[in-house]
């Protein structure tokens, strides 16, 4: 499977997942339900403890690529909130833009 094909797939799968929950209950209870499962300490907390990491994971490293310039670190705030959709539309940018060459995709090469 290509990259252009993978990375597209995510965005389409979990944007299509989150539709109908969205319709359902609504951005609002986003947060409330998520950092709630956190504090039970149960095995739903921990999976979102450690999606939550790779968010920040994901947010840091767009930022730093960027340089830590102003931009970047926008950018970085929409790795965190907006998931593999917006992470995986970026890599389709940085891979259209540099060539597919994943040197300079994954390196601070702006």
């Amino acid at each position: 499977m290509s990259v252009k094909l993978f990375l597209g797939s995510i965005i389409v799968i979990v944007v299509l997942y989150t539709a109908p929950v969205i319709a359902d209950y609504g951005l609002l209870a986003l947060l409330p339900s998520f950092f709630g499962e956190m504090s039970k300490m149960n095995w739903q907390g921990q999976f979102n403890l450690d999606f939550f990491m790779f968010l920040l994971m994901s947010g840091s490293w767009i930022a730093w690529r960027n340089r830590f310039s102003p931009s970047g670190i926008g950018l970085g705030i929409g790795g965190v909130f907006l998931g593999a959709p917006y992470l995986s539309a970026y890599l389709l940018y940085l891979g259209q833009r540099h060539g597919w060459d994943f040197n300079k995709v994954f390196s601070q090469e702006i």
